[in-house]
């Protein structure tokens, strides 16, 4: 295993004629945080490596979600035991995701900044990016509760919405495979905000808010489900295809069969028609007995697959490259 070559010198050798290319229009990104990023980064000192602010980032959020885990194995403890998890787990639950999200959004700075900018740094980043986005989102079930007949989140709803995460996930990616520009997704910044702002409203509060009704009997993970499926059907999608159809229109198309454009998303699609098949017609219900346990598993698989395909993108990007410039 230790011995395993992810990428091969091949790869390696091709790397250096690669160049990240990144739009990013999201009003919340461009007005808001970024002037807060700018002024971050000052303080970072140039001997740090990017790579490790990506990774320091990465590990909090994985602390926080093994903390909460530790508190709230069966995503029960905020329905039938309100107090079962500390305040302060909360508070520190929003100080982690703030601080990765910061990190997150600061190492590519620091990389230029420093003048150590790489398409490695780049796979290292969004392959954490591809796993951290599941966990993220395990780990804010723990507000929403599991469904206990009253109030909380069915496993099976927990399922759909993380899939549609990760389904998002994959369509900016597919998107930069086809247009060779990454058009950063507004719901990135939308979602570590409301995150953040979701666990220091339950650590202030307490659980108890995600358990009344806000307006006309629907309660606010109803709301955020309602917004999330939104965002995604009429927002991120639709944004999606209209980048690849002006690529199209302007012959800027980094693939020019419709076979190659689709080609990356068969293993993804495939990995969540298979996952879901084993949901449905699994004998011993596995998701109701260990969703904490699955939906992990859902989320290490989809960052397998992606992280393969964001290597070999990369790859297949390279070669374009210098088949036109032998050209």
């Amino acid at each position: 295993m230790w011995r395993w070559r992810y990428v091969s010198g091949r790869q390696l050798h091709g790397f250096r004629h690669y160049k990240y290319s990144a739009v990013d229009t999201n009003p919340l990104s461009v007005y808001i945080m970024q002037p807060i990023w700018n002024k971050i980064i000052k303080i970072v000192p140039l001997w740090i490596a990017p790579n490790l602010l990506t990774f320091s980032g990465f590990v909090m959020i994985l602390f926080n979600y093994f903390l909460i885990s530790f508190y709230d194995w069966d995503y029960t403890a905020s329905g039938t035991s309100p107090g079962l998890v500390p305040t302060w787990v909360w508070l520190f639950s929003a100080f982690t995701t703030f601080c990765a999200y910061a990190l997150d959004s600061i190492d590519g700075k620091h990389a230029r900044r420093t003048q150590s900018s790489s398409p490695l740094g780049e796979l290292f980043d969004h392959g954490l990016d591809s796993w951290a986005t599941s966990i993220f989102v395990l780990s804010f079930f723990s507000v929403c509760s599991r469904d206990n007949g009253k109030t909380g989140v069915s496993v099976y709803t927990m399922y759909i919405y993380l899939s549609i995460v990760l389904f998002n996930f994959m369509c900016s990616h597919w998107e930069k495979y086809n247009t060779g520009v990454l058009f950063l997704p507004w719901g990135y910044d939308i979602s570590q905000v409301v995150l953040i702002a979701a666990y220091l409203l339950t650590g202030t509060v307490g659980v108890e808010v995600w358990q009344k009704p806000l307006l006309f009997g629907y309660y606010i993970t109803d709301v955020l489900v309602i917004l999330l499926i939104g965002f995604s059907l009429f927002l991120s999608f639709p944004q999606t295809l209209y980048n690849i159809h002006r690529a199209h229109l302007k012959k800027t198309l980094k693939n020019d069969s419709l076979y190659e454009g689709l080609l990356p998303l068969v293993s993804p699609v495939l990995l969540f028609i298979l996952l879901t098949v084993w949901v449905v017609l699994s004998p011993n219900n596995i998701l109701a007995k260990q969703p904490r346990l699955f939906l992990w598993m859902v989320g290490v698989a989809f960052s397998n697959v992606i992280g393969r395909q964001l290597s070999e993108h990369l790859n297949i990007y390279i070669f374009s490259l210098k088949k036109r410039v032998q050209e």
